[in-house]
């Protein structure tokens, strides 16, 4: 199984919002997930990214791979190196 950290679209249209999820990677983009961890909300001005830290480490540890948006993301916040 291969477990994925990724974004999950939300919000209307022409209104996008995200959560940061963890999912199984054979799921679609707004399908099921395993786990919530966070948000981003690209609307607001700076952008806004909250996600849980010790969860993110706690999955990456675990085999998890965030996609390449989400490992910006992470780069950006000083989460992960």
């Amino acid at each position: 199984m291969a477990v994925k950290i990724r974004l999950r679209r939300m919000g209307s249209k022409k209104a996008p919002f995200y959560r940061v999820v963890v999912a199984d990677s054979r799921y679609p983009r707004n399908g099921r997930f395993i786990e919530e961890i966070g948000t981003y909300d690209i609307l607001k001005k700076p952008s806004e990214f909250k996600v849980d830290v010790e969860a993110v480490k706690k999955w990456i540890a675990n085999g998890a791979q965030p996609t390449d948006t989400v490992k910006a993301l992470l780069k950006k916040n000083g989460v992960i190196e």
